[in-house]
């Protein structure tokens, strides 16, 4: 049985301000976001958006993991390091 891979992704509002996510499908998330009732509620009327980073993980779990920590741990500055240098999150996150 083969699972589906997960991604943890940026999102950079017309603003630009960030919003991370975590999917197992980049292009049909960041197209939900746009153009779909099922985008995150965030991101309402604060287009034009453009996916600036994602990266593939082991799973899920690692995913959601990851998330919660961009969002909570890293500040705006450390989110663009991330974008511009496309740094591993396993290594980021070696704690």
């Amino acid at each position: 049985m083969s699972t589906a891979p997960w991604f943890v992704y940026l999102i950079r509002t017309r603003k630009g301000a960030l919003y991370c996510g975590v999917t197992t499908d980049v292009c049909r998330r960041f197209e939900e976001h746009q153009h779909s009732k099922k985008g995150a509620k965030y991101l309402k009327g604060k287009g034009p958006l453009t996916l600036m980073w994602s990266q593939q993980v082991k799973s899920k779990r690692d995913a959601m993991q990851f998330e919660y920590r961009i969002k909570k741990r890293l500040t705006k500055t450390q989110k663009e390091d991330l974008i511009q240098q496309d740094i591993s999150l396993y290594s980021l996150f070696s704690d």
